[in-house]
Protein backbone atom coordinates (compact mmCIF):
# COMPACT_ATOMS: atom_id res chain seq x y z
CA UNK A 1 0.00 0.00 0.00
CA UNK A 2 3.37 2.16 0.14
CA UNK A 3 2.17 3.70 -3.26
CA UNK A 4 -0.74 5.15 -2.30
CA UNK A 5 -1.72 9.18 -2.76
CA UNK A 6 -4.52 9.75 -0.22
CA UNK A 7 -4.62 7.38 3.06
CA UNK A 8 -8.05 7.52 5.07
CA UNK A 9 -7.76 8.11 8.51
CA UNK A 10 -10.07 8.26 11.97
CA UNK A 11 -10.74 11.84 12.46
CA UNK A 12 -13.73 11.32 14.98
CA UNK A 13 -15.53 8.72 17.66
CA UNK A 14 -18.87 8.04 19.07
CA UNK A 15 -20.05 5.48 21.13
CA UNK A 16 -23.35 4.28 23.28
CA UNK A 17 -24.46 1.78 25.54
CA UNK A 18 -27.55 1.21 27.52
CA UNK A 19 -28.46 2.34 31.04
CA UNK A 20 -29.48 -1.30 32.13
CA UNK A 21 -26.42 -3.80 33.57
CA UNK A 22 -26.77 -7.45 33.43
CA UNK A 23 -24.02 -8.48 35.65
CA UNK A 24 -23.23 -12.15 36.43
CA UNK A 25 -25.04 -12.23 39.84
CA UNK A 26 -28.16 -11.94 37.60
CA UNK A 27 -26.88 -14.90 35.68
CA UNK A 28 -26.32 -17.11 38.48
CA UNK A 29 -30.30 -16.56 39.42
CA UNK A 30 -31.62 -17.50 35.65
CA UNK A 31 -29.10 -20.30 34.76
CA UNK A 32 -26.65 -22.65 36.43
CA UNK A 33 -23.41 -20.57 36.47
CA UNK A 34 -21.42 -18.19 39.09
CA UNK A 35 -19.76 -15.49 38.99
CA UNK A 36 -15.91 -17.01 39.41
CA UNK A 37 -16.75 -19.44 36.45
CA UNK A 38 -18.13 -16.50 34.19
CA UNK A 39 -15.10 -14.32 35.11
CA UNK A 40 -12.46 -17.31 35.09
CA UNK A 41 -13.62 -18.67 31.88
CA UNK A 42 -14.66 -14.94 29.76
CA UNK A 43 -12.98 -12.43 31.84
CA UNK A 44 -16.58 -10.64 31.55
CA UNK A 45 -18.23 -8.81 34.81
CA UNK A 46 -21.05 -7.19 33.50
CA UNK A 47 -22.78 -6.08 30.12
CA UNK A 48 -25.57 -3.46 29.11
CA UNK A 49 -28.68 -4.82 27.87
CA UNK A 50 -31.22 -2.62 25.60
CA UNK A 51 -34.84 -3.13 26.70
CA UNK A 52 -36.31 -0.56 24.52
CA UNK A 53 -35.55 0.11 20.78
CA UNK A 54 -33.44 -2.07 18.26
CA UNK A 55 -30.32 -1.69 16.47
CA UNK A 56 -30.75 1.34 14.86
CA UNK A 57 -31.26 3.27 18.36
CA UNK A 58 -27.39 2.05 19.37
CA UNK A 59 -25.72 3.03 15.33
CA UNK A 60 -27.80 6.36 15.94
CA UNK A 61 -26.90 7.01 19.05
CA UNK A 62 -23.18 6.28 18.73
CA UNK A 63 -23.15 8.35 15.32
CA UNK A 64 -25.20 11.25 17.24
CA UNK A 65 -22.02 10.86 20.18
CA UNK A 66 -19.30 11.52 17.21
CA UNK A 67 -21.38 14.46 15.57
CA UNK A 68 -21.57 16.10 19.04
CA UNK A 69 -18.00 15.56 20.40
CA UNK A 70 -16.74 16.67 16.53
CA UNK A 71 -19.00 20.02 16.55
CA UNK A 72 -20.10 18.39 12.54
CA UNK A 73 -23.39 18.37 10.59
CA UNK A 74 -25.09 14.93 9.56
CA UNK A 75 -25.22 17.18 6.72
CA UNK A 76 -21.53 16.55 5.83
CA UNK A 77 -21.21 12.56 5.66
CA UNK A 78 -20.90 11.01 2.40
CA UNK A 79 -21.50 7.29 3.37
CA UNK A 80 -22.72 5.08 6.42
CA UNK A 81 -21.59 1.82 6.49
CA UNK A 82 -23.25 -0.11 9.62
CA UNK A 83 -21.93 -3.51 10.48
CA UNK A 84 -24.28 -5.82 12.08
CA UNK A 85 -25.58 -9.23 12.45
CA UNK A 86 -28.75 -7.70 14.38
CA UNK A 87 -30.27 -5.31 11.89
CA UNK A 88 -33.97 -4.24 13.19
CA UNK A 89 -35.20 -5.95 9.71
CA UNK A 90 -33.43 -7.50 6.80
CA UNK A 91 -34.85 -4.16 5.16
CA UNK A 92 -34.50 -1.42 4.48
CA UNK A 93 -30.64 -1.54 6.14
CA UNK A 94 -29.96 -0.13 9.33
CA UNK A 95 -27.86 2.30 7.64
CA UNK A 96 -31.19 3.63 6.23
CA UNK A 97 -32.97 3.80 9.38
CA UNK A 98 -29.42 5.33 10.78
CA UNK A 99 -29.75 7.98 7.97
CA UNK A 100 -32.62 9.34 8.62
CA UNK A 101 -32.72 9.07 12.12
CA UNK A 102 -29.55 11.69 12.45
CA UNK A 103 -30.46 13.37 9.56
CA UNK A 104 -27.79 12.73 7.39
CA UNK A 105 -29.57 13.58 3.96
CA UNK A 106 -26.64 13.85 1.47
CA UNK A 107 -25.64 10.13 2.68
CA UNK A 108 -25.69 6.93 1.23
CA UNK A 109 -25.22 3.66 3.11
CA UNK A 110 -25.40 0.09 3.70
CA UNK A 111 -25.23 -2.65 5.86
CA UNK A 112 -22.34 -5.46 6.19
CA UNK A 113 -22.69 -8.86 8.16
CA UNK A 114 -19.95 -10.43 9.03
CA UNK A 115 -20.44 -11.21 12.64
CA UNK A 116 -17.67 -10.62 15.24
CA UNK A 117 -15.27 -9.83 12.25
CA UNK A 118 -17.89 -7.01 11.14
CA UNK A 119 -16.48 -3.95 11.77
CA UNK A 120 -12.92 -4.69 10.81
CA UNK A 121 -14.36 -5.52 7.45
CA UNK A 122 -16.64 -2.05 7.37
CA UNK A 123 -13.47 -0.85 8.21
CA UNK A 124 -11.39 -1.67 5.40
CA UNK A 125 -14.60 -1.08 3.09
CA UNK A 126 -14.75 2.44 4.16
CA UNK A 127 -11.08 3.15 3.44
CA UNK A 128 -11.19 2.21 0.21
CA UNK A 129 -13.88 4.43 -0.22
CA UNK A 130 -12.03 6.91 0.91
CA UNK A 131 -8.63 6.49 -0.72
CA UNK A 132 -10.49 6.23 -3.90
CA UNK A 133 -11.39 10.02 -3.86
CA UNK A 134 -14.53 10.08 -4.49
CA UNK A 135 -16.02 9.90 -1.12
CA UNK A 136 -14.91 12.69 1.65
CA UNK A 137 -16.22 11.63 4.75
CA UNK A 138 -17.10 8.03 5.87
CA UNK A 139 -18.89 6.95 8.73
CA UNK A 140 -18.32 3.34 10.06
CA UNK A 141 -20.42 2.10 12.81
CA UNK A 142 -20.74 -1.65 14.82
CA UNK A 143 -24.27 -1.91 16.40
CA UNK A 144 -25.07 -5.21 17.74
CA UNK A 145 -28.48 -5.72 20.20
CA UNK A 146 -27.49 -9.28 20.92
CA UNK A 147 -29.66 -10.03 23.70
CA UNK A 148 -32.38 -10.10 20.70
CA UNK A 149 -30.60 -13.21 19.69
CA UNK A 150 -29.61 -14.65 22.35
CA UNK A 151 -30.91 -17.67 24.41
CA UNK A 152 -31.39 -16.54 28.02
CA UNK A 153 -31.63 -20.49 28.84
CA UNK A 154 -28.42 -21.42 27.32
CA UNK A 155 -25.79 -21.16 30.28
CA UNK A 156 -22.83 -21.29 27.71
CA UNK A 157 -23.81 -18.28 25.42
CA UNK A 158 -26.42 -15.76 27.54
CA UNK A 159 -23.50 -15.17 29.54
CA UNK A 160 -21.26 -13.60 26.74
CA UNK A 161 -23.06 -11.11 25.13
CA UNK A 162 -24.10 -7.39 25.69
CA UNK A 163 -25.95 -4.47 23.32
CA UNK A 164 -23.85 -1.53 22.20
CA UNK A 165 -23.13 0.40 19.15
CA UNK A 166 -19.83 2.39 18.14
CA UNK A 167 -19.28 4.92 15.10
CA UNK A 168 -15.87 6.23 14.02
CA UNK A 169 -15.55 8.94 10.93
CA UNK A 170 -13.22 7.90 8.32
CA UNK A 171 -11.47 11.03 6.43
CA UNK A 172 -8.39 11.42 3.40
CA UNK A 173 -5.17 12.64 4.01
CA UNK A 174 -2.65 13.21 2.20
CA UNK A 175 0.31 12.43 4.78
CA UNK A 176 0.27 8.64 4.25
CA UNK A 177 2.05 7.46 7.20
CA UNK A 178 -0.82 8.05 9.37
CA UNK A 179 -4.18 5.73 9.05
CA UNK A 180 -4.91 2.79 7.55
CA UNK A 181 -1.66 1.07 6.55
CA UNK A 182 -2.27 -2.88 5.51
CA UNK A 183 -5.28 -4.97 6.02
CA UNK A 184 -5.05 -9.26 6.54
CA UNK A 185 -9.04 -10.20 6.38
CA UNK A 186 -10.09 -13.96 5.68
CA UNK A 187 -13.47 -16.23 5.71
CA UNK A 188 -13.85 -19.89 5.91
CA UNK A 189 -16.93 -21.02 5.10
CA UNK A 190 -15.99 -24.85 6.25
CA UNK A 191 -16.92 -23.14 9.90
CA UNK A 192 -20.75 -22.88 9.29
CA UNK A 193 -21.93 -25.72 11.53
CA UNK A 194 -20.25 -24.39 14.67
CA UNK A 195 -21.67 -20.62 14.89
CA UNK A 196 -24.38 -19.84 13.65
CA UNK A 197 -28.38 -19.11 13.85
CA UNK A 198 -30.40 -21.39 12.01
CA UNK A 199 -33.74 -19.52 11.66
CA UNK A 200 -34.93 -16.42 10.09
CA UNK A 201 -33.67 -16.46 6.36
CA UNK A 202 -34.43 -17.83 3.74
CA UNK A 203 -33.19 -21.49 4.05
CA UNK A 204 -35.61 -21.76 7.36
CA UNK A 205 -38.28 -18.80 7.21
CA UNK A 206 -39.76 -18.00 10.52
CA UNK A 207 -42.82 -20.70 10.91
CA UNK A 208 -43.99 -22.07 13.92
CA UNK A 209 -41.78 -24.92 13.47
CA UNK A 210 -38.50 -23.19 13.71
CA UNK A 211 -39.97 -21.26 16.50
CA UNK A 212 -40.75 -24.25 18.13
CA UNK A 213 -37.34 -25.73 17.61
CA UNK A 214 -35.66 -22.30 18.87
CA UNK A 215 -33.68 -22.28 15.23
CA UNK A 216 -33.41 -17.71 16.28
CA UNK A 217 -31.33 -17.84 18.70
CA UNK A 218 -27.09 -17.97 18.56
CA UNK A 219 -25.82 -21.88 18.28
CA UNK A 220 -22.55 -22.02 19.49
CA UNK A 221 -20.21 -24.84 19.79
CA UNK A 222 -18.04 -23.13 22.16
CA UNK A 223 -14.64 -25.74 22.39
CA UNK A 224 -14.79 -25.83 18.83
CA UNK A 225 -14.85 -22.19 18.08
CA UNK A 226 -12.12 -21.08 21.16
CA UNK A 227 -9.99 -23.11 18.83
CA UNK A 228 -10.23 -21.92 16.07
CA UNK A 229 -10.42 -18.65 17.48
CA UNK A 230 -7.29 -18.85 19.18
CA UNK A 231 -5.10 -19.72 16.30
CA UNK A 232 -6.97 -17.38 13.42
CA UNK A 233 -7.00 -14.18 15.57
CA UNK A 234 -3.16 -15.05 16.92
CA UNK A 235 -1.70 -15.92 13.88
CA UNK A 236 -3.22 -13.67 11.51
CA UNK A 237 -1.79 -10.53 13.43
CA UNK A 238 1.34 -12.16 13.82
CA UNK A 239 1.10 -12.58 9.73
CA UNK A 240 -0.01 -8.94 9.45
CA UNK A 241 3.36 -7.86 11.97
CA UNK A 242 5.74 -9.36 10.11
CA UNK A 243 4.45 -8.33 6.86
CA UNK A 244 5.24 -4.85 8.22
CA UNK A 245 8.47 -5.63 9.91
CA UNK A 246 6.81 -4.91 13.27
CA UNK A 247 7.37 -6.56 16.57
CA UNK A 248 5.99 -6.08 19.96
CA UNK A 249 7.89 -3.07 20.62
CA UNK A 250 6.93 -1.12 17.92
CA UNK A 251 3.29 -1.74 18.48
CA UNK A 252 1.43 0.91 21.10
CA UNK A 253 -2.12 -1.12 21.34
CA UNK A 254 -3.74 -4.45 19.98
CA UNK A 255 -7.04 -3.81 19.75
CA UNK A 256 -9.11 -7.41 19.79
CA UNK A 257 -12.14 -8.06 19.22
CA UNK A 258 -13.58 -8.53 22.76
CA UNK A 259 -14.94 -12.11 22.76
CA UNK A 260 -12.73 -14.04 25.59
CA UNK A 261 -9.95 -13.11 27.60
CA UNK A 262 -8.17 -16.46 26.93
CA UNK A 263 -8.22 -15.40 23.40
CA UNK A 264 -6.92 -12.20 23.73
CA UNK A 265 -4.03 -13.09 26.19
CA UNK A 266 -3.16 -16.16 23.54
CA UNK A 267 -2.90 -12.97 20.61
CA UNK A 268 -0.86 -10.59 22.27
CA UNK A 269 1.37 -13.44 23.98
CA UNK A 270 1.73 -14.80 20.12
CA UNK A 271 2.27 -10.77 18.62
CA UNK A 272 4.86 -10.57 21.69
CA UNK A 273 2.88 -8.12 23.22
CA UNK A 274 2.55 -7.36 27.28
CA UNK A 275 -1.41 -7.14 28.82
CA UNK A 276 -1.11 -3.34 29.36
CA UNK A 277 -0.40 -2.57 25.85
CA UNK A 278 -4.18 -4.72 25.34
CA UNK A 279 -7.26 -2.75 24.99
CA UNK A 280 -9.73 -4.25 26.76
CA UNK A 281 -13.56 -3.70 28.20
CA UNK A 282 -14.89 -7.43 27.98
CA UNK A 283 -15.33 -7.10 31.62
CA UNK A 284 -17.80 -4.21 31.33
CA UNK A 285 -19.87 -4.83 28.15
CA UNK A 286 -19.00 -8.34 27.51
CA UNK A 287 -19.38 -9.74 23.69
CA UNK A 288 -20.86 -6.63 21.43
CA UNK A 289 -20.02 -8.47 18.59
CA UNK A 290 -19.21 -5.16 16.05
CA UNK A 291 -19.02 -2.78 18.55
CA UNK A 292 -15.94 -4.28 20.42
CA UNK A 293 -13.06 -2.84 18.65
CA UNK A 294 -14.47 0.94 17.76
CA UNK A 295 -15.78 1.07 21.63
CA UNK A 296 -12.27 0.28 22.93
CA UNK A 297 -10.90 3.33 20.53
CA UNK A 298 -13.25 5.34 22.07
CA UNK A 299 -13.03 4.47 25.87
CA UNK A 300 -9.03 4.75 25.26
CA UNK A 301 -9.06 7.55 23.47
CA UNK A 302 -11.24 9.43 25.48
CA UNK A 303 -8.98 8.40 28.64
CA UNK A 304 -6.21 10.00 26.77
CA UNK A 305 -4.05 6.55 26.25
CA UNK A 306 -4.31 6.59 22.83
CA UNK A 307 -2.05 9.46 21.04
CA UNK A 308 -1.18 10.69 17.39
CA UNK A 309 1.30 8.15 15.92
CA UNK A 310 0.68 5.30 17.48
CA UNK A 311 0.76 2.17 16.01
CA UNK A 312 -2.40 -0.56 16.59
CA UNK A 313 -3.14 -3.28 14.94
CA UNK A 314 -7.03 -4.59 15.03
CA UNK A 315 -7.86 -7.84 15.26
CA UNK A 316 -11.35 -10.15 15.11
CA UNK A 317 -12.66 -13.53 14.51
CA UNK A 318 -16.29 -14.41 13.97
CA UNK A 319 -19.04 -16.47 12.65
CA UNK A 320 -18.41 -17.39 8.86
CA UNK A 321 -15.85 -18.31 9.98
CA UNK A 322 -14.63 -14.58 9.65
CA UNK A 323 -11.42 -13.36 10.70
CA UNK A 324 -8.72 -10.79 9.95
CA UNK A 325 -6.08 -7.90 10.89
CA UNK A 326 -5.78 -4.57 10.46
CA UNK A 327 -2.48 -2.04 10.59
CA UNK A 328 -3.36 1.36 11.60
CA UNK A 329 -1.59 4.24 12.32
CA UNK A 330 -3.57 7.09 14.76
CA UNK A 331 -3.51 10.48 13.77
CA UNK A 332 -5.87 12.20 16.16
CA UNK A 333 -4.45 14.53 18.71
Amino acid sequence: MEDKKISAVVTGLGMYVPDRIYDNAYFEKIVDTSDEWIRSRTGIRERRILENGATSLLASKAAEDLLKTKNMSADEIDVIIVATVTPDMFFPATACLVQENIGAKNAWGFDLSAACSGFLFAFQTGCSLVESGRYKKVMVIGADKMSSIVDYKDRNNCILFGDAGAAILLEPSEDIKYGLQDSLLRVDGSGKDVLYMKGGGSLNPPTHETIDQNMHVIYQDGKAVFKVAVKGMADISYDLMKKNNLNGEDIAYLVPHQANLRIIDATAERMGINRDKVMINIDKYGNTTAATIPSCLVEYYRDGKLKKGDKIILAAFGAGFTWGASYLVWSMD
